[in-house]
């Protein structure tokens, strides 16, 4: 019998799909408002790339939509989702839950990395997915990465920030946002560094409350959650000046981000070890950082 996640996935697909076209919205209307050191430049358009997984038995392996936007707020934002299916590869079968029986799977989902040309806006992180094996499951979360996550407007932006996911979080249940602000704080860490890489938010992963529905219904709510509160916090910092030394400062702080997606992150060996396009998977990465 499958899963009861197997009868929500084209409103999941739907879902993911809908919340992708809000962001983008939301972005380039934020490029249209900006003034100060881009303003000369043209506001910032999301450009789509269309792509398909490809499979050995020659079988329809889904695909997805990458879209990438260069700005004069936003120096590389992509927002994408994808639909995939398949089978998983049998090393990689026993890491997922259901797929050791029988290693077919469905997968839909969201993901999105910001990255700021000003250093007094915060980079930030969203995702949620649904995953449909002999088991069912959703997952994600988001969160954001000041350049200075000690100054008072960082922690003020931080205190927004959460505050948003845990009105969504309480909405179904009080002990999710604890939960799972406590899981990201524990997942979003460099440990050949002993730092966390921001300022955290929250993160769940192979989540099924025992009712499809609902949790279908909470990642909703991440969602709109992160649609409200990031692009509030970008308006509130995204005319202020900021320094040569603070970019500089900006630049060897991605290097940290870059760090945690290439050696810990989960997304980016799922999309690989998954065929997924490469170019979408590493989206995350920033366009220009340097070490010191």
């Amino acid at each position: 019998m499958p899963p009861p996640h197997a009868v929500l996935q084209e409103a999941a697909s739907a879902w993911f799909a809908a919340l992708r076209d809000s962001l983008c919205a939301a972005f380039e209307a934020i490029e249209d408002d900006a003034i100060g050191p881009h303003a000369d430049r043209q506001p910032g358009r999301f450009a789509a790339t269309q792509w398909r997984r490809p499979t050995e038995d020659g079988t329809d392996g889904g695909g997805g939509e990458m879209r990438l936007m260069h700005g004069r707020v936003f120096e590389k934002v992509g927002v994408n989702v994808s639909v995939v299916r398949g089978a998983f590869s049998p090393e990689f079968r026993a890491q997922i839950p259901g797929a050791a029986e029988d290693p077919r799977f469905w997968a839909a989902g969201i993901s999105l990395v910001a990255h700021m040309h000003s250093p007094r806006v915060p980079a930030a992180h969203f995702n949620t997915r649904m995953l449909v094996t002999t088991e069912g499951w959703f997952g994600g979360g988001g969160d954001l990465t000041p350049m200075r996550p000690d100054s008072a407007e960082a922690q003020a932006d931080a205190t927004d920030f959460h505050a948003a996911l845990r009105a969504a979080c309480d909405r179904h249940d009080p002990d999710y946002y604890p939960r799972f602000k406590a899981w990201c704080d524990r997942y979003f860490f460099l440990p050949h560094r002993d730092e966390p890489r921001g300022a955290g938010g929250i993160f769940y992963d192979h989540f099924f409350s025992g009712d499809a529905a609902a949790d279908f219904a909470f990642t909703q709510d991440v969602g709109r959650a992160f649609l409200d509160v990031f692009p509030r916090i970008v308006r509130r910092r995204m005319h202020e000046p900021w320094t040569a030394a603070e970019r500089e400062h900006q630049l060897v702080r991605r290097g940290r981000y870059v760090e945690f997606n290439l050696l810990y992150d989960r997304g980016t060996l799922f999309g690989l070890k998954t065929g997924g396009n490469v170019e979408a998977i590493l989206m995350s990465l920033p366009p220009e950082v340097r070490w010191p």
